[in-house]
């Protein structure tokens, strides 16, 4: 499998990430002080997510570190479609992945860390709330990727995020936009007869498209709708699921 960026893309900005790499399992166990509990930041369907300090070349990266829980409902697919995408994309709006490491049962995916979180922590978590102006360039970020992943890739294919959501938006620094997680992205056809992918209905409940829930015709449209999901948990504050309700 090649992670080179034949088809990267450069984007409006002077963003120039590092290329990806292979982390040995040492490296990563000194990065997150063999996997401590303290350094633990988030959790998910892939695992934990460590905070670490990863050493590249004669730099020291403040990183997140995600490992795959052996019981895990995603795994090695997942896994592989990650590397692969990150790798051969590239705008100033999605998530640089620094590298990963594949030893054994062990399967890590090493990216720069994002201090500000995710835009769904900032909607709902955080005491001082998202200023609207805020708001509204993190959400313009955000489409900024989504329209470089549909259309700006390469001249015959685009690429179907497939998990738009408000916890997959991170913040960097500054507050800007960063998508992320890719394991469950397609590739797409754009300009061509056929405009949808057959394929097995994965995503997230309260954001996936009824269409392609009924049909499991996936299209660029699908990523449209949930990035709509998206805009309205923005302005109204409230979870895209409620919970409470039977």
């Amino acid at each position: 499998m090649s992670f080179g960026t034949s088809h990267s893309v450069e984007s409006s900005s002077s963003y120039s990430p590092q290329p990806c790499r292979q982390f040995t399992l040492s490296e990563i166990e000194l990065a997150t002080q063999n996997f401590d509990e303290s350094l633990v930041i988030g959790r998910g369907g892939f695992g934990k997510v460590y905070r670490g300090t990863i050493t590249y070349g004669e730099t020291y990266l403040d990183a997140a570190i995600k490992r795959l829980e052996s019981g895990s409902t995603q795994g090695a697919v997942e896994f592989w479609a990650e590397i692969e995408m990150l790798s051969n994309l590239r705008h100033s709006h999605l998530v640089s992945l620094i590298g990963y490491c594949n030893d054994g049962q062990e399967m890590i995916l090493v990216y720069e860390h994002m201090p500000n979180g995710t835009l769904a922590d900032g909607i709902h978590k955080r005491r001082a709330p998202l200023t609207w102006v805020r708001r509204l360039k993190i959400c313009i970020g955000a489409a900024r990727s989504l329209d470089y992943l549909h259309t700006g890739t390469d001249i015959k294919h685009g690429v179907i995020h497939r998990d738009v959501k408000s916890t997959n938006i991170l913040l960097d620094d500054n507050w800007a936009a960063k998508v992320s997680d890719f394991g469950l992205s397609k590739i797409g056809p754009t300009n061509q007869p056929s405009t949808y992918v057959n394929t097995l209905v994965r995503g997230t409940f309260g954001y996936m498209d009824p269409d392609y829930f009924q049909t499991g015709r996936l299209t660029r449209k699908s990523d449209v709708y949930a990035f709509g999901v998206v805009l309205f948990e923005v302005l109204c504050g409230k979870q895209a699921v409620d919970r409470s309700i039977d």
